[in-house]
């Protein structure tokens, strides 16, 4: 019997690729070189997109969309963000977007595109009339959690053989809602894209690597141009969803940008993912933001940086405090250095410290960073460096904000990495005993870890 292409991926799936190439005399009906580009590409997606992964008769044609492409867990979220941008509900009320008191807990709103299909039905394809065009569709990851969600999706590409590749791929997968299109995206021709598709919203990944490789995060110098093509863009659709590289700065992507109704800080497996930006061409007032880590998403206060931050630690009572926070990857991305204090009421460590100290981190604030027991907080100096070495030979290390590195501290200290405990090195902005300190802590787990 011959062999299939499935047979060849699962019989060879830990060989090494270059012995592959050099034996391809041994396997005259399989490609090798698309089959070699597969089985890297599927070690990746293993954990990446699992349910890839476990279908066996996929192709891959390229390696570096399997690096670039969305996890499945990150791509599901986009799916979920575009439910709620259109639905058969009204805009929500503008005063829950400017009072940031409510924004701590506000969820994502519901939004009417005009013109749109009067949603109702968000759990079935058939049922909610919901049309995506994917107008960078890449290897399709994202294209195939928005055919979860949407009763027909338009994915289109550039490069002619991930089309054919994704388009076969979409069959062995069983997704029949998508139409295929293969055309260049620039100025003058998104009419000609769509081609009669009228989606109620658009979706973009640009290319961040120039033509000669290089990565760049300057959004004119992504192809395709999105600033150049927004007016285009407007004209077919309410709603725009953008993906920005995580390295993007948020501020000045928002003034570049027009219309940004909501900014989506996207991180997992303690790595900053995404940056996500809403564009709504009927929106005129300020954007709300959002943290997203771990399956939760909050909605940051309008204020961000500094502002609203609690008094730093008083030195009298530094051994009033029983938990450390340090910010996960969103948090930090999304610039919300005053939320765990000014809303939680932890007390910030120093000004440019981000860590915080408290009687107890609150349950919804667990999912955007790490929590600590604190178990000593001592001063700073070589005496107790040399003691809590001793005690502690095995320990994770960390540095902020005093003149040493966390390697050098680790040095200090002579302990290998590893175990429960964590030794933070600290500047504490106290008003009456400034100073450096070393806290003793040991990691806190939930059942959400």
């Amino acid at each position: 019997m011959d062999m299939t292409f499935a047979d060849f991926i699962l019989q060879h799936a830990s060989d090494d690729p270059v012995r592959l190439l050099l034996s391809r005399d041994k396997y005259p009906d399989i490609d090798i070189d698309i089959a070699v580009t597969t089985l890297e590409v599927r070690r990746k997606l293993r954990t990446k997109v699992p349910e890839w992964y476990a279908v066996p008769s996929l192709i891959f044609s390229s390696r570096l969309s399997g690096e670039q492409c969305s996890s499945s867990e990150t791509a599901r979220y986009k799916a979920s963000s575009i439910k709620r941008m259109v639905s058969g509900g009204s805009v929500a009320p503008q005063p829950s977007l400017r009072d940031p008191s409510q924004l701590y807990s506000w969820a994502p709103p519901s939004y009417t595109a005009e013109g749109g299909h009067g949603l109702e039905d968000h759990t079935a394809p058939g049922n909610c009339g919901l049309r995506i065009a994917d107008l960078t569709g890449g290897m399709g990851v994202d294209c195939w959690a928005f055919a979860e969600v949407a009763e027909e999706v338009l994915y289109n590409e550039m490069q002619e053989e991930l089309v054919q590749a994704t388009e076969r791929n979409f069959k062995e997968l069983g997704v029949e809602n998508v139409r295929f299109r293969n055309c260049r995206v620039e100025p003058g021709r998104v009419a000609e894209v769509l081609d009669g598709f009228r989606p109620d919203v658009i979706f973009l990944d640009p290319a961040r690597r120039a033509e000669d490789g290089r990565k760049v995060f300057l959004i004119e110098d992504c192809q395709p141009d999105v600033l150049t093509l927004l007016p285009e863009l407007f004209q077919a659709s309410r709603f725009v969803l953008l993906k920005l590289s995580p390295m993007a700065d948020i501020t000045m992507a928002c003034k570049r940008l027009s219309h940004v109704r909501e900014v989506h800080v996207v991180a997992a497996g303690g790595e900053c993912k995404e940056l996500l930006f809403l564009l709504d061409r009927d929106w005129d007032c300020p954007h709300a933001t959002y943290m997203v880590e771990g399956g939760s998403v909050m909605a940051v206060p309008g204020q961000t940086g500094n502002e609203g931050d609690a008094p730093v630690i008083p030195s009298e009572a530094k051994e009033s405090y029983s938990c450390l926070f340090e910010p996960g990857k969103a948090l930090l991305k999304a610039g919300a250095f005053g939320l765990p204090s000014g809303r939680y009421g932890l007390t910030k460590l120093g000004t440019h410290t981000h860590l915080y100290v408290g009687e107890a981190v609150p349950e919804e604030l667990r999912p955007f960073g790490k929590c600590f027991e604190i178990l000593e907080i001592l001063p700073l100096n070589n005496r107790t460096l040399k003691e809590a070495g001793k005690r502690y030979p095995q320990a994770e290390v960390t540095a902020r904000n005093i003149p040493m590195t966390s390697d050098l501290l680790r040095k200090k200290l002579g302990c290998a990495s590893g175990g429960d405990v964590h030794l933070f090195g600290v500047r504490v902005d106290a008003a009456a005993d400034p100073g450096n300190y070393l806290i003793i802590t040991k990691r806190q787990t939930y059942g959400n870890d």
